[in-house]
């Protein structure tokens, strides 16, 4: 609640115009955890997307702020804009989508705008047959363009907090250990 009533103070007399990725940044920045990937990328400037917020908890605490400090104000079209025009503009894009749902579909669509990504990982248990977003294939996101057709994207059907570790394990992280940068051996 005191972070919400700074960003409330910092809008009115700054002009800040507040986004869910600008709050999650600041929230990154407050946090003071080294295990937390929030306060990684607030550390690194890595931008965090987030299109349903305010779904959840957090979504909650801003609700009960609202009635204790009124006029917080997210603008979640500035993020829109912001990663739409982030993969317009780059050379490659690649999606590592670890479930399903509004986030796939919004990092999806941010990529039709560009043609297509490039490469596409999608990782979680949802079928197809009942016609969700979450189970859709890759090659119904070829089909609309949010894959380039000459892509070759893949779906991990498992549960991704297992999978997902194994995965980055045998990616960069092998090598970083392999290189003695952690000072240890695998």
């Amino acid at each position: 609640m005191p972070i919400f009533d700074e960003m409330c103070i910092e809008q009115k007399e700054k002009g800040i115009v507040w986004t869910p990725s600008r709050m999650i940044q600041r929230l990154g920045e407050k946090i003071n955890n080294e295990d937390s990937v929030y306060y990684w990328a607030a550390k690194n400037r890595i931008p965090v997307f987030c299109p349903a917020l305010t779904d959840g908890s957090l979504g909650d605490m801003m609700f009960f702020h609202s009635f204790k400090n009124p006029g917080l104000i997210l603008d979640i079209l500035y993020d829109l804009r912001r990663l739409n025009l982030m993969a317009i503009r780059s050379a490659n894009t690649g999606m590592i989508i670890i479930g399903g749902g509004l986030i796939k579909h919004h990092i999806c669509n941010a990529n039709l705008m560009r043609n297509g990504a490039d490469y596409a990982v999608y990782i979680n248990t949802s079928s197809e047959f009942d016609g969700s977003d979450s189970g859709a294939r890759p090659d119904e996101a070829v089909s609309w363009g949010k894959i380039k057709a000459d892509a070759k994207p893949v779906k991990i059907y498992a549960e991704a907090t297992l999978v997902f570790p194994l995965i980055v394990a045998q990616t960069f992280a092998k090598f970083y250990f392999q290189d003695g940068a952690s000072g240890e051996s695998n």
